[in-house]
């Protein structure tokens, strides 16, 4: 069980140590003025005059010197190495949506591990900023004003269904499948409306609508729920 070490009202930013522009900055804290650095994230928030209200990770991307200018009870060290310290992060703060940036970019493994960790925590909504996209998991319902042209992919990273208004090619009684059936490239024809049977589908839109996904979430909107701790059955002592 994940210790809170930050919870608030209101969203929360996460940054991460890979490639962050000042333009994420500004787009994340605009919105998600809490900011919490992922380990090595400290050194690009110092680099922005930015004091983090809390830091966390297994430090080992974070210099001593960067470190030192950080009140100590803001500093939040988890050591174990079986997690991301994006995970460790995302697990550790109770808010109603985190937006992540610093986690897009750069390495590709870096990318992928920081979408398995969207996947095993869903039920911590979290908005990854890329370049011209965000990316999160698909909520189990979601209402959005885009409009026609606007790119919507949508990436199963498990087997899912789900149904759709409102895309050019209508999701309805496809089976998705990482190894069989994905719908990157769809397109919307004005609003859309899709609503997913399981947490497992990455969608992918223009950065634009990363207001209009964080008020989802603020506002109440669906959320999946905390997945059930797996059962362990252990034997009976020989008597």
């Amino acid at each position: 069980m994940s210790k809170t070490i930050l919870s608030s009202s209101g969203p929360v930013t996460l940054l991460g140590g890979g490639h962050a522009s000042a333009q994420d900055l500004t787009d994340a804290l605009t919105i998600a003025g809490t900011l919490v650095a992922v380990d090595g994230g400290l050194v690009t928030a110092l680099g922005a005059g930015i004091i983090p209200d809390a830091v966390v990770g297994d430090m080992d991307s974070a210099p001593p010197e960067a470190l030192a200018r950080v009140p100590p009870d803001r500093q939040h060290r988890v050591s174990e190495q079986q997690s991301t310290d994006f995970d460790k992060a995302l697990r550790s703060v109770d808010a109603p949506v985190v937006i992540g940036a610093g986690f897009c970019g750069g390495r590709v493994d870096h990318q992928l591990a920081a979408f398995h960790t969207l996947l095993v925590r869903a039920d911590r909504p979290c908005i990854l900023l890329a370049e011209k996209e965000v990316i999160l998991i698909a909520p189990p319902v979601l209402s959005l004003n885009t409009v026609a042209g606007d790119v919507v992919s949508l990436f199963p990273l498990l087997a899912v269904q789900g149904c759709s208004r409102g895309l050019e090619w209508p999701i309805d009684g496809l089976s998705f499948d990482p190894a069989r059936l994905v719908g990157t490239s769809n397109r919307a024809n004005g609003p859309i409306h899709i609503e997913i049977e399981r947490a497992g589908m990455l969608l992918i839109v223009p950065r634009g609508y990363l207001t209009a996904l964080v008020a989802h979430f603020v506002q109440g909107g669906a959320r999946w729920p905390a997945r059930a701790a797996p059962h362990i059955s252990r034997p009976s002592p020989s008597k």
